[in-house]
Formats: C-alpha cells, sequence, structure tokens
C-alpha cells in the first residue's frame, strides 16, 4: 500500500464525519502568517543546501503537516459537494 493510498483510507471516513458547516471551516483553513514565513525560510534554507539537523526535521514536519491539511481540504471539498447534489 502506499502512502497515499493509506492516508486516502484514513481521511476518507474522517471527511465522511463533517456536516456542511464543519466542511467549510476546513475548506477556509489558511496557515498562520507566522507559520508560513518559518515554511518559506526553511524552504530557502533547504534550496540552499544550508539547513542543520533540527531544521530539517522541523521543515519535514511542517511540510506533512501541510501536505494533511492539503488532502483533508481535498476531502472535505468533495464532501461538500457531494452534499449539494
Amino acid at each position: 500500500m502506499s502512502a497515499a493510498t493509506g492516508l486516502d483510507g484514513l481521511l476518507e471516513p474522517l471527511s465522511r464525519c463533517l456536516d456542511v458547516e464543519s466542511a467549510r471551516r476546513v475548506v477556509e483553513l489558511r496557515v498562520a502568517a507566522q507559520v508560513q514565513e518559518r515554511i518559506d525560510a526553511l524552504a530557502e534554507r533547504a534550496n540552499d543546501g544550508t539547513l542543520s539537523d533540527e531544521e530539517r526535521q522541523e521543515y519535514e514536519a511542517l511540510i506533512n503537516a501541510s501536505d494533511f491539511i492539503s488532502i483533508l481540504k481535498l476531502k472535505a471539498r468533495q464532501q461538500l459537494a457531494s452534499k449539494i447534489q
């Protein structure tokens, strides 16, 4: 099983638990400016090859969380679309 398939299997049942208002709130979720600035700074250092081990772990954790949220937002959009139809 791929990581994407496993993650989808975890998030699909979760997204079905969302009512319309909750799904809308998930879709509208935005990253705080301070967090986005940190991600951008770490991304730049990663591109330059100057991340410390600690920064690399932080960057990977932030990217993994971002990926998780993006997939959850997609699932919420799909739930909204199915409830509208």
